[in-house]
C-alpha cells in the first residue's frame, strides 16, 4: 500500500511497476518480472514494459540526482535514473548487476537503437546518480558518497518531444527486484566541472 498518492517531484508513471511507496524520503520501487526498456542494436528489437516515472525538468540547465539501493537477484537487474524525448530518443545511468554478479555501473543511449556501456564494478551496495543537462547535451556521473562525482559519459541527445527525466527500474531476465531511491533531487543548475563533477 502506497504511503502518499504519488511520487516526488512531480513523477508520473508513465509504466506502472509491480508496487511502489513513498515513505518519508524514500521512494522504494519493485520491478516486474522480465521487464526492461532497450532497443537491440543488431536486431532492433525493442522492450518499453519496464516501469518508469517522468516528470518535466526545469528550462535550461538542470541536474537530477538520487542515491539508489538495489536488491539484486538476477543478472541485469537494475534501478535507473533516465532522460528521455520518445520511445526512440532516450538515455539512461544503471546502478546494475553484471553477469558475474558484481554491482555495476552501465548506461544506454538510444537513438532509434540502444548502444549498452560498462562503466565498471562499484563498491558497496548504495550509489549516487546523477544526469546533468548542459546546454544541447548530457553527463551522467555516479558517485560513492554524493560528495565526489565521477564521469561516466558525455552525450548528445535531442528528440520531437519535449525533455523528460525520472526513474526505472527492471528485471529484464529475473523475477523482480526492488530499489529505494532516496535524496531525489531535480534543481535548476549548471554543472561547473565536467570531469570532477562539481
Amino acid at each position: 500500500m502506497n504511503v502518499d498518492d504519488s511520487p516526488p517531484l512531480g513523477l508520473r508513471w508513465m509504466t506502472d511497476p509491480a508496487a511502489w511507496s513513498l515513505s518519508g524520503d524514500v521512494l522504494t520501487v519493485s520491478a516486474a518480472p522480465r521487464t526492461d526498456v532497450f532497443t537491440d542494436p543488431v536486431g532492433g528489437a525493442a522492450r518499453r514494459d519496464a516501469a518508469m516515472a517522468l516528470t518535466a525538468p526545469p528550462d535550461g540547465d538542470w541536474q537530477f540526482s538520487a542515491r539508489l539501493r538495489v536488491g539484486f537477484r538476477s543478472a541485469w537487474d537494475a534501478g535507473a535514473l533516465i532522460v528521455r524525448y520518445d520511445d526512440d530518443h532516450w538515455a539512461k545511468l544503471n546502478f546494475e548487476q553484471a553477469p558475474d554478479g558484481a554491482p555495476s555501473v552501465y548506461s544506454v543511449v538510444t537513438r532509434g537503437r540502444s548502444d549498452d556501456a560498462l562503466a565498471g564494478p562499484v563498491p558497496g551496495d548504495a550509489l549516487w546518480l546523477r544526469i546533468s543537462r548542459i546546454g544541447e547535451g548530457f553527463a551522467f556521473h555516479v558517485s560513492d558518497d554524493g560528495g565526489f562525482w565521477r564521469l561516466v559519459r558525455q552525450f548528445a541527445l535531442d528528440g520531437p518531444d519535449p525533455v523528460r527525466v525520472g526513474i526505472e527500474v527492471q528485471s529484464p531476465v529475473g523475477e523482480g527486484c526492488r530499489v529505494d531511491f532516496d535524496e531525489l533531487r531535480l534543481a535548476p543548475t549548471t554543472l561547473a566541472h565536467l570531469f570532477d563533477g562539481r
